[in-house]
């Protein structure tokens, strides 16, 4: 499909501003994912870490069989491959599944074993950040299912922004909602989630460097756990 706008930061500003006024969380993000499947047809895509299928159903619903790209690192929990399995299964979406171009084990033949503890930033850097750009490299637009309220870090986020480092305008329509406007969501259009979060897991990541969160921490407490480390560089 032929692009009749080209994607700039002048564009992303622009449209970041016209859906910043609508105060119902739901319909912004349904009008921030409508204007981007109008306005970038097939090269638009959003990604999920299949901790749930909210994105990818706000996606569809606007974007019927939207692109939808996974991260399949080689360290995901079982239960996060059984929901994305579900969520393709329930969806009008396209899955695109991604993987590393090393497997786990020859990761580990080139830079040792549990290379997540030694250097987590590689890790990431290997097996989601460089995947995730070649894989993105098709597209002009992306969008995320990052929020302001899941840590400080993100707490400016943008509905529509500018990702200079890949040259490509960042859809992010869920920037405004609460965890009390995503219950409410799931539960009226019964959106596939991940069981591990019936177990304490507030943010779901790696196998590895994922743990349950705590009484009283943010949701994203538990990855990384005892590090300074807060994002995987997808978003930053």
């Amino acid at each position: 499909m032929t692009i009749a706008i080209r994607p700039t930061p002048e564009l992303a500003a622009a449209a970041d501003a016209q859906f910043e006024g609508i105060a119902d969380p739901v319909e912004q993000a349904l009008a921030v994912l409508r204007w981007a499947g109008e306005t970038f047809g097939a090269e638009f895509a959003v990604t999920s870490s299949m901790a749930d299928g909210l994105l990818a159903h706000l996606a569809s619903r606007v974007v019927p069989g939207v692109n939808v790209v996974f991260l399949d690192t080689g360290y995901h929990f079982a239960e996060t491959i059984g929901t994305r399995d579900w969520i393709t299964g329930v969806l009008p979406i396209t899955l695109v599944n991604v993987t590393p171009p090393q497997t786990v084990a020859e990761q580990d033949l080139s830079f040792g074993p549990k290379l997540y503890e030694r250097d987590p930033d590689l890790c990431c850097e290997l097996r989601k950040v460089k995947p995730l750009a070649q894989a993105l490299a098709g597209f002009v637009a992306w969008g995320s299912g990052i929020r302001r309220d899941e840590s400080p870090t993100r707490a400016g986020t943008r509905l529509v922004d500018w990702d200079a480092k890949r040259g490509m305008v960042k859809i992010n329509p869920m920037a405004a909602w609460t965890q009390d406007v995503v219950d409410a969501y799931v539960a009226e259009h019964q959106v596939p989630v991940n069981p591990l979060f019936e177990l304490g897991y507030g943010s779901i990541g790696c196998a590895p460097c994922t743990r349950p969160v705590a009484p009283g921490e943010d949701s994203r407490a538990g990855r990384w756990a005892g590090r300074g480390k807060t994002e995987c560089g997808l978003h930053t």
